[in-house]
């Protein structure tokens, strides 16, 4: 082969190796992008509705995302398509929230054993046969039933301002609730800390009952001082947040069904200890990710966890109650790092 032969076929072979490389690497981009696709449904679990948001293979690992007080599978409307490249995410809206149906309370037992119950079911329903646990609010007395009731489905928890240890309902905004537990037709139990004579100050009223103290936390005001409170900026929050949350809790029968939630939430305490027992007998790994600024649970509620795990990774974050509106791509990351690092080797074969 003469000289100049040889150097055109090593030109050639150099643009094709080069070819080759810039295919490779767009199609690792692609695959390390987001598919982003969310899909919508509905199904029948006990005759209740339940609307859930998914997306993602369902080969690949699943994450079941269990929503807080007052909001719904909207909280994770961002969270879910920046995991779905590699999980398998599925979002249920408990009954009497979000775009489940909402049987009155004389129709549906609402507390927090059905609720978790039902939960149960729906995940026999849409076929989910271990998944990771994202507990926030609400969604960690009802998380923590259905691992304790079937630890071999639960490979992760990450734990977001949810709560199992007296410690993190040990502050002023618990008083007149825990009150409530004991007596529903309570008045000025628990009203005069600092937190709840704001309200009683707003509304002229100094003797005000626990019921409409209650109530107050299913107004608009409540409801954006959920979301803002504790946050550094608060034009980081938007207003998509109230802006789907307060039409829902304003409908005929859903103050009713919200104030049955406060009192059974009284039935959780006494779960914790069963709690704590099954994170030292199955040591799930877990990762915290607390919004460290949330009065309602505060950090003191993240704390005590150390207590009864050995794989344990905690992150306090500088903001409030809704951690994921302003610090969503942080926690995105932090999740995608653990729920790959701990779970089982064969869930992500497909990677």
């Amino acid at each position: 082969m003469t000289r100049q032969a040889t150097k055109a076929l090593t030109t050639i072979l150099v643009f094709l190796l080069l070819g080759f490389a810039a295919s490779a690497l767009a199609s690792i981009a692609h695959a390390a992008e987001p598919t982003g696709q969310v899909s919508y449904h509905t199904v029948d679990v006990d005759g209740v509705d339940i609307f859930y948001r998914e997306a993602g293979d369902p080969k690949n690992p699943t994450i079941l995302l269990l929503h807080g007080f007052p909001t719904s599978s909207h909280m994770f409307r961002d969270l879910i398509p920046a995991l779905s490249d590699r999980f398998h995410l599925v979002a249920p809206d408990y009954p009497g929230y979000g775009f489940s149906a909402m049987p009155g309370v004389d129709e549906f037992d609402y507390s927090f054993d059905h609720v978790a119950k039902l939960m149960e079911k729906f995940t026999d329903v849409v076929g989910l046969e271990r998944y990771s646990l994202y507990l926030m609010d609400y969604g960690a007395p009802i998380g923590f039933r259905l691992a304790a009731s079937r630890p071999d489905r639960v490979e992760t928890l990450i734990i977001q301002n949810g709560n199992a240890y007296d410690e993190g309902i040990d502050n002023d905004f618990w008083e007149p609730i825990k009150a409530y537990w004991k007596d529903r037709g309570a008045v000025n139990v628990g009203l005069d800390n600092p937190w709840w004579k704001n309200v009683k100050a707003a509304y002229q009223n100094p003797n005000m009952s626990n019921d409409d103290a209650l109530r107050f936390l299913l107004t608009l005001g409540a409801t954006k001082w959920q979301y803002t409170n504790g946050v550094a900026d608060t034009s980081l929050v938007s207003p998509d947040t109230w802006g789907h949350v307060q039409p829902l809790l304003d409908r005929p029968g859903n103050a009713e069904i919200q104030l049955q939630m406060f009192y059974s939430y009284g039935s959780n305490p006494p779960h914790y200890e069963a709690w704590q027992a099954y994170l030292r007998e199955h040591q799930p790994p877990t990762l915290i990710v607390w919004g460290r600024n949330d009065e309602i649970f505060p950090a003191a509620g993240a704390t005590p966890y150390k207590r009864d795990l050995k794989n344990l990774e905690t992150h306090l974050i500088d903001t409030g109650h809704f951690a994921l509106e302003t610090h969503g791509d942080e926690i995105a990351k932090l999740m995608r790092e653990f729920v790959t690092r701990n779970t089982r080797p064969d869930d992500l074969a497909s990677h």
